[in-house]
C-alpha cells in the first residue's frame, strides 16, 4: 500500500487521542538484581551430573518405542528436552519410520496413540489422522466405550491441537474430547479435576513452554510412579535457566531506565517487562540470550511507537515522524515537531546501531541487519495508513484492512531479530519475508486475537476500526457474530502453522518454532483480554517464570 503524506490539511486533526493505560507493574524492580554466581554453579555441577543419568535412562528407553516415546514427552513437558535435542529428533526419526508396522501388529489404546500422534508431529513427522479411525464405529462417530477413558480423551485433546486444514476427524476429535473431559472433570478428584480444566484452557500445543513446565513439574511431583531423578533435574534446571533469565531482564531493565523514554513520553505503555515475557517464549533456553535481548528492547520501542501513533500524536506529526524512519538517518531528526518524538527516533536509531554491533561481533553478514530496518519502515508506512483511516473516520473492507494489520502488529519485526540474530544468512530471511506460510499466518493470528480482545477498549477513543468493526460493516453482522467468524479464522490459522512445521521443512525446526513460539505466547497474552496492555493479568505468570523459584 502507497504511503500516503501529504493531505489537504484540512483533514489533519490537532487534538491527542490520549488512552488511559494502566501503570507498570514492575517499575525497575529488576535493575538491581546481583547475579548469584556461587548459586548457578551449584545448580550448573547438579545439573551437569543429573544430565549424564538422564541421558542414560533416555537411551535406555529405545528398547520400546511406546515406552521411548513417553519418556521424550516426558522430557518435553518438564522443559528439559533441550538437553538432548540431536538424540531426541534421531530416535523420534526411528519411531516414525517403524510406526506403520509398530500400529499394525499392536493394539493401541487410544492414550498410547494419540500420545504417539502428537509427539511425532510435534517434531515435524507427517503422520496420518487415519490413526483415530480405529476409534470410530459403524455409523462414523467415536465410540461410546472411550467416552469415560480419562487419559485417553486428555491426550486425544491434546493430538487434536496439531491437526493442520482438512483433516475433519482432528476437528471431530476435538470437539468430542472437550465434551467428554468437560463432564469428567466434574467427575473426577481435585487434582486429577485441575489438570482436565487445565488442559482444556491450554493445551501443550498452545502455551509457552516454561509455563507447561512450571504446571506439569507440580503435577508430576504429586504422581505416584514419579521418576525422582528426572523431577530433581527438572527442578534444578528451572531453577537454574530462571537466573540467567533474572539477568537478562535486569540487562533490559537498565537499559530502559538509562533510555529515560518513561519519563519523556508518560502516555505510552511501560511494559519492558511483559515484553520480555513475550520473547522468552520464543525461546527461553540459555543458547539464545542475545536474541531475546534485542527483540526485547525491539518490542519496547514498537509498544512506545504503536502508543504514539493510536493514543497520543496528531496525524500531522506523525507524518513527519513517519519520514524520518522511512529515511532512517539523525539528520532527519530536525524534521520533528516535538522532543518526545525526537528522543523516540533517537533511541530507534541507536537500537539499530546496537543490532549492526552485536552481529557484527559475531562474526555475521552485516547486511542481514537491513532485513531488521526494512521491517521496521514497512510496520511504520502501515501505522500512518490506519492513522489516516482513524482522522478521515473511514472503515475499510476486510481484506484491505487484514493486508495492512498484518505488518503493523509487528509479529514479523520482532521475529526478524530472533532470525537475524540466530543465523544471519540471507536464505533464511528471504524465506521468513517472503510471506512464507507460518509467518502469514503468525501475522493474522496475532493481529486478529490482538482485536478480539481490544476493539472494545480501543473504540472508546478515537481510534482505526479493528477487524471487528470492518467485519461488522462489510458483513451487516453483530458484534458477537464477527468475533466467532475471526476466531474460526484463528483455528485455520494455527493449522497452517501446523503444517508448515512438517517435514521437509524449508529451513531448521529451531527457526520454525521461533514463529511457532511467538503464536503459542500471543496464545497466552490474549487468552481472554488484552494481558499486555492490562499488565496486572501477566504478574501472576511471570512472577512463576522469574521471581519464584521452584522448592527443592
Amino acid at each position: 500500500m502507497a504511503l500516503q503524506t501529504d493531505l489537504p490539511s484540512n483533514s489533519m486533526q490537532n487534538f491527542r487521542p490520549l488512552a488511559d493505560f494502566p501503570p507498570t507493574e514492575w517499575g525497575f524492580s529488576f535493575v538491581s538484581f546481583s547475579f548469584p554466581e556461587m548459586e548457578f554453579e551449584s545448580y550448573n555441577r547438579q545439573v551437569e551430573e543429573l544430565k549424564n543419568i538422564v541421558m542414560g535412562m533416555l537411551m535406555a528407553s529405545k528398547k520400546d518405542p511406546v515406552e521411548n516415546v513417553e519418556f521424550i514427552n516426558l522430557l518435553c513437558r518438564l522443559g528439559v528436552s533441550y538437553h538432548f535435542e540431536t538424540e531426541i529428533e534421531d530416535q523420534v526419526d526411528y519411531v516414525h519410520d517403524a510406526l506403520p508396522s509398530l500400529l499394525e501388529n499392536n493394539d493401541h489404546d487410544l492414550h498410547t496413540v494419540a500420545l504417539l500422534f502428537r509427539v511425532l508431529r510435534q517434531y515435524g513427522c507427517k503422520v496420518s489422522s487415519d490413526v483415530f479411525k480405529k476409534f470410530k464405529d459403524t455409523n462414523g462417530e467415536f465410540k461410546k466405550t472411550i467416552t469415560s477413558d480419562v487419559k485417553g480423551n486428555l491426550s486425544l485433546h491434546e493430538a487434536a491441537h496439531l491437526s493442520v486444514n482438512g483433516e475433519q476427524i482432528l476437528d471431530e476429535a476435538l470437539e468430542f474430547s472437550r465434551t467428554n473431559l468437560e463432564s469428567l472433570a466434574t467427575q473426577s478428584g481435585p487434582r486429577l479435576a485441575r489438570h482436565i480444566k487445565y488442559a482444556l484452557i491450554r493445551p501443550i500445543h498452545k502455551t509457552v513452554q516454561r509455563l507447561e513446565a512450571r504446571e506439569y513439574i507440580s503435577f508430576y511431583e504429586e504422581e505416584d510412579f514419579r521418576n525422582e531423578t528426572l523431577l530433581k533435574f527438572a527442578k534444578l534446571d528451572f531453577n537454574r535457566v530462571q537466573l540467567l533469565h533474572q539477568q537478562e531482564l535486569s540487562t533490559l531493565s537498565s537499559w530502559w531506565k538509562d533510555l529515560n523514554l518513561v519519563e519523556e513520553l508518560p502516555y505510552a505503555r511501560d511494559r519492558i517487562v511483559e515484553m520480555y515475557f513475550w520473547v522468552n517464549a520464543m525461546h527461553f533456553e540459555p543458547q539464545y540470550a542475545l536474541a531475546r535481548i534485542l527483540s526485547t528492547k525491539l518490542g519496547a520501542l514498537i509498544t512506545v511507537i504503536d502508543d504514539t501513533y493510536d493514543a497520543y500524536s496528531t496525524y500531522e506529526e506523525l507524518q513527519h515522524f513517519t519520514k524520518a524512519v522511512i529515511r532512517c538517518n539523525i539528520d532527519a531528526i530536525d524534521q520533528l515537531p516535538t522532543d518526545s518524538m525526537k528522543a523516540l527516533y533517537r533511541a530507534l536509531l541507536s537500537y539499530f546501531d546496537d543490532v549492526a554491533n552485536e552481529v557484527s561481533k559475531n562474526g555475521k553478514s552485516f547486511t542481514a541487519v537491513n532485513y531488521v530496518k526494512e521491517e521496521m519502515k514497512e510496520m511504520i508506512r502501515t501505522y500512518i495508513v490506519e492513522a489516516q483511516w482513524c482522522n478521515d473516520r473511514f472503515v475499510p473492507p476486510l481484506n484491505e484492512y487484514v493486508r495492512n494489520g498484518k505488518i503493523s502488529i509487528g509479529f514479523m519485526a520482532t521475529t526478524t531479530v530472533f532470525f537475524v540474530v540466530e543465523t544471519a544468512r540471507i536464505k533464511e530471511l528471504e524465506w521468513l519475508t517472503s510471506k512464507a506460510k507460518i509467518s502469514e499466518a503468525g501475522c493474522l493470528f496475532l493481529r486478529l486475537m490482538n482485536d478480539i480482545v481490544t476493539h472494545e477498549f480501543e473504540q472508546k477513543r478515537e481510534h482505526c476500526a479493528s477487524a471487528i468493526e470492518c467485519y461488522m460493516k462489510e458483513y451487516g453482522v453483530s458484534m458477537n457474530e464477527a468475533v466467532k467468524e475471526l476466531q474460526k479464522t484463528c483455528a485455520d490459522a494455527w493449522k497452517d502453522i501446523n503444517e508448515d512445521c512438517l517435514k521437509p521443512t524449508a529451513i531448521s525446526m529451531n527457526l520454525l518454532n521461533v514463529c511457532v513460539n511467538n503464536a503459542r505466547a500471543t496464545d497466552v497474552v490474549y487468552e481472554s483480554n488484552d494481558a499486555y496492555t492490562n499488565a496486572s493479568c501477566l504478574k501472576g505468570r511471570i512472577s512463576l517464570l522469574f521471581v519464584e523459584k521452584i522448592s527443592l
